[in-house]
């Protein structure tokens, strides 16, 4: 029996390679599969890439944690990431330190980690790609 699932699909504007590089390194993201525009059994319709992006990745799939989140360079380089966040909940407030500091580089706080009445360490910030992030502590009671 199949079942249901809901995965987040990002699309970065020409800096998917880039990311997912990043994504290796502060949060030990594993990548799957990557295929280019150029590699693609069937080529895109004409105009529906922006010149100079037939090397870029039209596909990627990558698991932080386990968790599998896929990813393209889209079309063209204009993205925008508004009204979500990806929420990571790590087991140790070292862990949610390492990953809030990493993923912080480059990007914007909007909230430090701190407590809060839900979790022991949470925090908000967006990445160098404008990706939305809420990074917490699992609650110890959970």
């Amino acid at each position: 029996m199949s079942r249901t699932t809901i995965t987040p699909y990002l699309f970065l504007g020409g800096r998917c390679e880039e990311a997912i590089a990043f994504y290796t390194e502060t949060l030990g993201a594993e990548v799957e599969m990557l295929m280019r525009f150029d590699e693609s059994p069937d080529p895109p319709p004409p105009g529906m890439l922006q010149e100079g992006f037939e090397k870029k990745v039209m596909h990627a799939s990558i698991r932080v944690r386990g968790i599998p989140i896929m990813m393209s360079d889209g079309c063209d380089d204009a993205s925008r990431f508004d009204g979500f966040r990806l929420a990571l909940a790590v087991p140790t407030e070292e862990d949610a330190h390492r990953a809030f500091d990493a993923l912080a580089g480059g990007g914007s706080v909007q909230m430090p980690l701190c407590k809060t009445f839900w979790s022991p360490c949470y925090g908000m910030l967006t990445d160098r790609f404008g990706v939305g992030w809420m990074v917490m502590m699992a609650n110890p009671e959970d």
